[in-house]
């Protein structure tokens, strides 16, 4: 069953995709978006801990592998779960992304039934001790 109470920011500069992404996850979680990484960086800074992040990998400011490495070179946040969203369909991308400690990469368009499950396992999974970077 999915925990209302959890708590999931979206970053992405697509002001459609965080609207449809908002519409689809309010139901079973709090929803806080960001229109780019660095918008995102400083709102976690400001004290707040999700317990999921889905970011975008191309945005303004601030983009998705940057604010990726951020996140996991942190020594707060780089335990949380954080999905990267792309348009590209591409195993090279995809991989890099895995390798700089992203937990998952989704692919634009996405099945929302599909991303529900893959969040509740996602936010169910005890936090790491440690992370490779």
């Amino acid at each position: 069953m999915i925990n209302k109470k959890k708590l999931i920011l979206i970053v992405d500069d697509d002001d459609n995709i965080r609207m449809l992404l908002e519409f689809v996850l309010r139901k079973y979680y709090k929803i806080v978006t960001r229109e780019d990484g660095l918008s995102a960086t400083s709102w976690l800074m400001a004290g707040n801990f999700p317990d999921l992040i889905i970011a975008d990998l191309e945005m303004p400011r601030l983009n998705g592998y940057h604010f990726l490495k951020n996140i996991r070179e942190s020594g707060f946040f780089h335990d949380i779960p954080l999905v990267m969203l792309s348009g590209y369909e591409s195993n090279e991308i995809k991989q890099k992304c895995l390798q700089q400690g992203a937990d998952d990469y989704w692919i634009k368009p996405f099945n929302p039934a599909d991303m529900l499950q893959k969040i509740e396992i996602l936010t169910e999974k005890p936090h790491q001790l440690s992370r490779k970077h």
